[in-house]
């Protein structure tokens, strides 16, 4: 499920005031790693889809002449969302999704984080809480 004309908050809970860009843990690529080098250097190429898939390849290094058979094999479990992202819970990054559903990130402190709380034509949805309440 990809959302459209879309801005995803930081968590409610996050412990973070601007955002902080995901490092690598013990050398290997976190799947927050992942997902902000895609995102961020790709703003509204990738749907969250893509960046979800491409996300699985890297973490697990898969090179594979079967893309296509491979993608349809990872999505036939449902995916969470980007609002459980670690991106969103933990390291303060906003998540906007295009009228196309292609989707970029943005710094809880930027201007442009709060431009897209302000506009009337999409919806705002908070990122998960990482604990319950």
């Amino acid at each position: 499920m990809s959302y459209k004309d879309t801005f995803i908050t930081i968590s409610e809970d996050s412990t973070v005031t601007s955002a902080i860009v995901p490092v690598p843990r013990n050398e290997k690529p976190t799947i927050a790693s992942i997902e902000y080098h895609l995102i961020k250097n790709n703003p509204y190429q990738y749907t969250q889809e893509d960046v979800q898939f491409n996300t699985y390849l890297i973490k697990n290094q898969i090179e594979s002449n079967n893309v296509n058979e491979l993608r349809e094999q990872f999505f036939t479990k449902p995916k969470a969302c980007f609002r459980a992202s670690p991106l969103v819970k933990k390291y303060g990054w906003g998540v906007h999704y295009d009228n196309t559903g292609k989707i970029a990130i943005y710094d809880v402190k930027s201007e442009r984080y709060n431009q897209l709380l302000s506009l009337d034509n999409i919806t705002i949805l908070k990122g998960m809480r990482s604990k319950r309440i």
